[in-house]
Parts: structure tokens; sequence; C-alpha cells
């Protein structure tokens, strides 16, 4: 997140993968203490700096750094408040553009934050993949972007790939639609098991964390490595506040079968550094009538990443009976916050967010207004 907030224009050049513990972390607060001051008189503000090709280098840094998911919410959601139209479609352009090149777990196999710094860095990354960006981009530092890289240097090609020789041939997250997810849902690819990139398998639904938490370390669970795990009522509403649930347990009864991956589906999130054949962000979300509802045990899901598809394969007629059997969960707030965040809270496909926190939300008051 760092990363894509260093690509975004809105640090300076390199601060986005000190390790936790060298001395260049104090330097860089001091120096960005002095730059936020300059910013002042120079009357360079965020509205300046975050521009729609600011939000478009920011996702390709996403998809060749081998980001979290969770970068999709949090990019679209900021593009949102900014008055900049970013959504998922950008994002699965994106990955056709660029393949993963930082080796940095857990898209890579074997290095982790620090070693990326010491290899070069962001700046290092960017100067690799320039010809993916747009250089004219305003930063922070009132220089450009490509101003910024110029003179970058990779020290560890292992590290830092090059774009011939990537970790993973495209970009880290992949965007799949079909009747399981209308608005879209998301995949990790480089971080999963190649087997389960297309897959057709049984559904076992659960309705709640803790019930799924239960069931998955019974001995007797009916479940093979074939199914598909289906948790519900976990997304922005459901959750509420669509909790890092995504990364559902593999059942107890697989793991002592050496299983280590399946296929997991929910409208939760999941931790930025978890991995696996993980489907997450489903829109809309269950909890509010979306397909995801209407999945029964047994129910066979078809996934093709390459064809940027989930669906479940159950005749239309029958999805239209259970979806007319469908009842809304009765309404958990009356009043206050809760009442205003289901009001107003948006699906994971807009950023999760307030809708009156964006830019185009409602209109400007002409008057102020005398207390």
């Amino acid at each position: 997140m760092t990363a894509i907030a260093e690509a975004l224009g809105m640090t300076l050049p390199g601060a986005s993968s000190i390790p936790a513990a060298d001395s260049s972390h104090i330097r860089m607060a001091s120096a960005c203490g002095r730059r936020a001051v300059e910013m002042v008189w120079e009357d360079l503000t965020p509205a300046k700096i975050q521009t729609r090709e600011a939000f478009e280098n920011a996702i390709i840094v996403a998809m060749a750094m081998g980001c979290s998911t969770n970068a999709i919410i949090h990019v679209i959601a900021q593009a949102r408040r900014a008055g900049v139209d970013i959504t998922l479609d950008d994002f699965e352009r994106a990955s056709h553009l660029v393949p993963v090149i930082a080796n940095v777990r857990p898209s890579g196999d074997k290095y982790l934050m620090e070693d990326f710094y010491y290899a070069g860095g962001l700046p290092a990354m960017l100067a690799r993949i320039r010809d993916r960006l747009h250089l004219d981009a305003m930063t922070v530092t009132g220089k450009t972007l490509g101003e910024n890289i110029a003179g970058a240097e990779v020290f560890n090609d292992d590290v830092i790939r090059t774009v011939e020789n990537p970790i993973y041939a495209e970009g880290a997250l992949a965007v799949l639609k079909g009747n399981l997810a209308p608005d879209g849902c998301v995949i990790k690819p480089s971080a999963c098991d190649p087997r389960f990139l297309k897959h057709r398998g049984p559904a076992l639904v659960f309705d709640d964390y803790p019930s799924m938490k239960k069931a998955v370390e019974r001995d007797d669970l009916d479940v093979t490595p074939d199914h598909v795990l289906i948790l519900r009522n976990a997304g922005p509403q459901g959750g509420p506040g669509m909790p890092e649930w995504g990364m559902l347990p593999i059942p107890k009864k697989l793991i002592k079968q050496g299983i280590r991956d399946m296929v997991r589906i929910s409208d939760a999130r999941m931790s930025g550094t978890s991995y696996g054949a993980c489907i997450l962000h489903v829109s809309p979300e269950s909890y509010i009538g979306g397909p995801l509802a209407l999945v029964r045990n047994g129910d066979i899901i078809a996934l093709d990443v390459a064809a940027r598809t989930i669906d479940l394969d159950v005749p239309e007629e029958e999805l239209a009976r259970r979806r007319a059997a469908w009842a809304p969960p009765p309404p958990r707030y009356e009043r206050g916050y809760g009442y205003m965040f289901t009001k107003h809270i948006t699906q994971a496909d807009q950023g999760c967010d307030f809708d009156f926190l964006e830019t185009q939300f409602g209109k400007p008051v002409d008057e102020p207004v005398i207390f």
C-alpha cells in the first residue's frame, strides 16, 4: 500500500519500502516535514497530484509489486474522493499490461520487503516499467515521476526482476465476473496454486464466520480438495464493515492429508500478506441479496481465471425461484452511526466507502452557514 502511495506521487521517492529499523526512517520523516511546508508556499495540493494518470500509475505498480487485494478497495475509494472515476475495469486492463516483477512474498517465493529496499526499492522497480507509466505525472516533490526515478538502479536482478523474466506473467490481481459476481470479484492468481486457476467443484456454504470456524475443525466434515468453500454475509453491510475473513481456513481433515490450498469464495476481504486460491469482494454482497446468497451446498462453481469468469452452474429458472424466496435480513439499526452506515456504505466494487465522502455527492453550499 505504501508503494501505491509513492507511485501515486504522495510520498517522497524511496519512502515506501524503508525497513522498520533503518535509520533512514528518521531522515525521511524530517524531509517529509520540510517538504510539506514548502508545498504550502508552492500551493501544491493533493488535488493537483491525484489525477487519473497518477491513479493509473498506482494501479500499474500494484500489479507489478504483487500487491494486496485490499489495494483495489483503497484505490477506488481514494479516487472517488478525489473526483476520479477509477473502476475495476482499470485494474483489469492493468493486469494485462505489466507482469509481477517484485520477487517479494507472498507472490514471490524468497524475499521480503527489506530485500526489496536494498535491491533499489520502488524507484528502481519504477525505472524497470517506465514505458508503462505516465512519467509526466506530478508528485509531492514538485517534480514529475519521470524526474524522480531518473538514475534509479537495480542492485539485485533476482529481487527486482525484468519484465522479460517475471515472477508471474500477468499482473498480481485479476477481476472476475459472472452470474455469481455480476459486479465483479477479485483473486490474486500470483499467490495461489496454479491448478485452481481453472476449476469446477461443489460448494460448501457457511452463513457466518463462527459456524465456519467450528465446522472446519470437525474430522467428519464432508469435504474434499475439490470443494469450494463459501462464506457469505461478510461484506460491507453483512460483516458489517467487510472484515478480513476472506482467507478461509483449510479444513483440518484436509490439512491432515497434506492439502495446503483450495478454492475459497467470500464477500469479505483478506490481509495483504495472505495467500491461496481466495476469491474476495464478491459484489453485490450476499447480505443485500447478491447471487452469493442463492448458493446451496453441492451447487457447482465454475472458475476460469484466464477467461476472467466465475459462475454458479445452476439453471436460471432455479436461480429465479431461489431469488423470489430470498428475504432480506431485518434491519440491524434504527438510528445512530449504524443506521448512517447502512444507508450510505457502498459495495466493494465502489470502494466500500461512504457515498457522501465522494466528490460528486450532493451539491456544494452556495451561502455560508451562520450559527
